[in-house]
C-alpha cells in the first residue's frame, strides 16, 4: 500500500445495530475498489473484518477492526465497529479517531435502538455522518415509507443522494440523484441504465433540496441558487462539505453490501464530502490536555494516539494508533507521555483486518499500527520528546453487569489474572476486581455478552476455563441497644496462669468503629488497653448472626480486674473477644446489606413498566428528571442484591433503550424475613 498525504485520507466509523450488515459492507467496497477478488459475507465465514474464532462462530463482529479500502486515489480508512450494546466502548473509540461516520441502517428492520444511540451520540459530539440504508433488496421494503420514518426520528436533514430503483426481490441498482444517472448492476460492477419519466421527476426534486440545503451554508451560494443559475461541480463539493460539517445535512444512500450494489456511489460520497483530517473545521475527537499545542499537519511536530490494543498469541500486543501530527517513520523515536518512558517502534504498518501491510512512514491524520510497545496502553499519547503534547483519555462507561469467576483447575489463579489483564489492553471497559473481603475475582461490563465473549477468549486463546460462581454479598452486621458485659479469660495450668477481667460497653454509633476506655483506680492497667481494643478490632470480623464484619458500634471499656503474676496482653486480647461476643448477642444485633444509588436514562413511554420493576426490587423512587431529548432520568436507591440482573432486566423492559449506572451509597438494616433466610444459609454452609 503506498503512502497517502493528510489531504487524501478519510477516516470514517462504521456503526449501527448489530446485524445490519456493517461487515458485509466493507467487503463490498474492499471488493469494488479492487483490494480482494472474491465478495466476503459473514454467513460463508470468511470476512476480512471478522476473523477472530469467537466473532466467525457467533457470525457477528465483536471487536473494531481496520478496514482501509484505497479509491480514486484517496485512502478511506473504515473502523468496523461491533453493533451490540455491549461493545459501546468500541463504537465511542471508533468515533473518536474518525472525521465522519457512517451508520448503517437495515432496510427490512428500519431504525432500532443502535440506530438511535448511535445518532444521539453523533449529534451530541457534532459529528458529520452518511446513512447507509442497507439490504434494500429485502422483502416487503418500502423506501417512502423508511424515508418517512427517518424524518420523523431525525429531521428534515437526511436527504437522498440515491435512491433505489426498484424495491425487494425487482430492486437492480440505484440513481445519483447528484448526477441524475441511473446505475444497475451485474456482479457488482455499475452500468449506466435509462431512467423513466418519474424517475426523472424524483431525482430532480430530490436534487432542488440539496440544492437549497446548498445554498445555506454560502452567501454566494445563496445568490446563486436565488437568481436560478445551475450549481458547478465545484459548487456542489464546497456546499455539501459546509452543510455537513455544520450539521445541516446528513447524506441518505441505499444499496445492498451483500450484492455490491451501491457501493461505488457510497465510496464517491466519501471522497467528495467527507472531510480531511486537516480541514479546519473537522472533528477532532483527540481533545488536547497539555504541553505543545497541535495542528493536523504533516510540518508540526509528530503526535500519536493510541486508540485500539489487540493481544495477538503469536505476535503480541498490536497498538493501533492515529497519527495526530507530523510523519511517523520507522525511525522515529517515540515518546509515552502518559508513563514517561521512551518506546521503540516494533515494525510500522497499516491493519486490513488482522493483515498487515507494511509501509515506510504514515502521514497526519492517517492511522497505523505497530507491536511491542511493552508500557504503552489504550488512550496514551505518543510523541516527540522534545515537544512534549497529551491528549485526554476517553471516559468509558462504567461497568453495569458482573460475573463473579473462579478458574475450573486449581493452580490456574495466575494465569487467569494474567490473561485477563491482556484482555482488559484490548477493552478498557470491562474491569477485573478481587475483593479482599469475600475473597471473589469479579469481572464487569457492559452486558452479558460482552462477559460471554470474555470467557470465551480466557478459553480459546489462553487456554483458561473457568466457572460463573454465586456472587458472596458483603452484608454486615452492627448493633441497636447499648449492652454492658464482662469478659473473664481464667486459665491455670500449673506455673503461671492467665488472666483478664474486663467490663465493656457497646453502643451503636456514626463511625464505622470506636474505642474509648472510662477505667478507674487502676482497675485494669493502661498498658493492657491496647491488647483490649486489638481484641475487639480481631473479633468484629466475624459477627454473631452470620460471621459477617460488625460495623457502626463503639466499645468502651469501663471495669475490669488483674492478676500481677497472671495477667499478660493475650489474657486480656481473650477477655476482650469474649465479651464481644457477649455484648453483640445482647444488644439487638442485626444484619446490614449494601444500598446503591442507581440513575435509570428512559424514555418516558416505559417509565410506569420501569418504576413498577424497582419496587419489586425492595427499591425507593427519589426522583425523576426530565432531559432535553426527550427522555427521563429516574432516580431510586435500591440493595445491590436485587440489581445483579438489572441490566438483562432493563433492556427487556425497554426494547434496549434503557441504560443506568449505579454507585454504593451506604448500608441499611436487612428486613427481617430476608435476614433470617441469610442468616440460616449462612449457618448451614458453615
Amino acid at each position: 500500500m503506498k503512502v497517502y498525504t493528510t489531504d487524501k485520507v478519510r477516516n470514517l466509523a462504521l456503526v449501527g445495530h448489530s446485524g445490519s450488515g456493517k461487515t458485509n459492507l466493507t467487503e463490498a467496497m474492499l471488493f469494488q475498489s479492487g483490494a480482494t477478488k472474491k465478495l466476503g459475507n459473514v454467513s460463508s465465514k470468511n470476512t476480512i473484518s471478522d476473523f477472530s474464532k469467537e466473532e466467525r462462530e457467533r457470525g457477528t463482529s465483536i471487536a473494531t477492526s481496520i478496514i482501509p479500502v484505497e479509491w480514486r486515489n484517496y485512502k478511506v480508512n473504515i473502523i468496523d465497529t461491533p453493533g451490540f450494546l455491549d461493545f459501546v466502548g468500541e463504537a465511542h473509540s471508533a468515533l473518536r479517531a474518525s472525521e465522519a461516520a457512517i451508520m448503517v441502517i437495515d432496510a427490512t428492520k428500519g431504525i432500532e435502538v443502535g440506530t438511535e444511540r448511535t445518532w444521539k451520540y453523533t449529534e451530541k459530539i457534532g459529528l458529520p455522518r452518511i446513512i447507509f440504508i442497507n439490504k434494500i433488496d429485502g422483502e416487503n421494503v418500502n423506501f417512502r415509507k423508511l424515508m418517512d420514518e427517518l424524518e420523523a426520528a431525525f429531521g428534515k436533514k437526511v436527504i437522498p443522494f440515491s435512491v433505489p430503483i426498484g424495491e425487494g426481490e425487482n430492486f437492480i441498482g440505484v440513481t445519483d440523484v447528484i448526477f441524475q444517472k441511473g446505475y444497475k448492476y451485474v456482479n457488482s460492477a455499475p452500468q449506466e441504465t435509462e431512467l423513466n419519466h418519474d424517475q426523472v421527476k424524483a431525482t430532480e426534486r430530490m436534487y432542488e433540496e440539496i440544492a437549497e440545503v446548498v445554498a445555506g451554508s454560502d452567501e454566494v451560494l445563496m445568490e446563486k441558487y436565488f437568481s436560478g443559475e445551475k450549481f458547478t461541480r465545484e459548487d456542489l463539493l464546497r456546499g455539501v462539505t459546509t452543510a455537513l460539517l455544520e450539521g445541516d445535512a446528513v447524506p441518505l444512500l441505499v444499496g445492498s453490501g451483500e450484492k455490491g450494489i451501491g457501493i461505488d456511489i457510497l465510496l464517491n460520497t466519501i471522497v467528495n464530502y467527507m472531510p480531511a483530517p486537516d480541514d479546519d473545521r473537522a472533528h477532532l475527537g483527540f481533545r488536547y490536555k497539555e504541553g505543545e499545542e497541535r495542528k493536523v499537519s504533516a510540518k508540526d511536530p509528530f503526535a500519536a494516539v493510541v486508540f485500539k490494543t489487540v493481544s495477538d498469541p503469536f505476535l503480541g500486543k498490536i497498538s493501533i494508533f492515529k497519527v495526530i501530527s507530523g510523519i511517523l517513520t520507522k525511525n522515529t523515536p517515540l515518546y509515552n507521555v502518559n508513563n514517561g518512558e521512551s518506546e521503540k517502534l516494533g515494525g510500522l504498518f497499516v491493519m486490513r483486518g488482522k493483515e498487515q501491510i507494511e509501509v515506510d512512514e504514515i502521514y497526519a491524520g492517517d492511522i497505523g499500527a505497530t507491536t511491542k510497545l511493552a508500557g504503552t496502553l489504550t488512550g496514551d499519547t505518543l510523541c516527540d520528546k522534545d515537544h512534549l503534547v497529551e491528549y485526554k483519555k476517553l471516559k468509558h462507561p462504567t461497568p453495569v453487569l458482573y460475573y463473579a469467576i473462579e478458574p475450573k483447575t486449581k493452580g490456574d489463579e495466575e494465569k487467569l489474572t494474567q490473561s485477563l489483564k491482556k484482555i482488559r489492553d484490548e477493552d478498557p471497559t470491562f474491569t477485573i476486581e478481587r475483593n479482599t473481603e469475600t475473597k471473589q475475582m469479579t469481572i464487569g461490563g457492559q452486558g452479558k455478552v460482552q462477559l460471554d465473549v470474555i470467557l470465551e477468549k480466557l478459553k480459546n486463546t489462553y487456554g483458561v476455563e473457568v466457572e460463573i460462581v454465586p456472587f458472596i454479598i458483603p452484608y454486615r452486621e452492627t448493633i441497636r441497644k447499648t449492652a454492658s458485659v464482662q469478659g473473664k479469660h481464667k486459665k491455670q495450668s500449673g506455673g503461671a496462669g492467665q488472666y483478664g477481667d474486663v467490663w465493656i460497653r457497646f453502643e451503636p454509633c456514626e463511625a464505622e468503629f470506636e474505642f474509648g476506655e472510662e477505667v478507674f483506680g487502676g482497675a485494669v492497667p493502661k498498658n493492657y488497653f491496647p491488647a483490649v481494643e486489638k481484641g475487639i478490632i480481631e473479633s468484629k470480623e466475624k459477627g454473631v448472626l452470620a460471621g459477617y464484619p460488625v460495623t457502626n458500634f463503639k466499645a468502651v471499656l469501663y471495669d475490669g480486674s488483674y492478676h500481677d503474676v497472671d495477667s499478660n496482653e493475650m489474657s486480656f486480647k481473650l477477655a476482650a473477644n469474649l465479651a464481644f461476643k457477649k455484648g453483640m448477642q445482647e444488644a439487638s444485633p442485626v444484619l446490614l446489606e449494601p444500598i446503591m444509588k442507581v440513575e435509570v436514562t428512559i424514555p418516558e413511554a416505559y417509565l410506569g413498566d420501569v418504576m413498577g420493576d424497582m419496587n419489586k426490587r425492595r427499591g425507593r423512587i427519589l426522583g425523576m428528571d426530565q432531559q432535553n431529548d426527550g427522555t427521563q432520568v429516574l432516580i431510586a436507591e435500591a440493595p445491590q442484591a436485587e440489581l445483579f440482573t438489572y441490566l438483562i432486566d432493563l433492556r427487556s423492559l425497554t426494547q434496549g433503550r434503557g441504560t443506568f449506572n449505579m454507585e454504593f451509597i451506604r448500608y441499611e438494616e436487612v428486613p427481617q424475613n430476608i435476614a433470617d433466610k441469610i442468616i440460616e444459609e449462612r449457618q448451614a454452609e458453615k
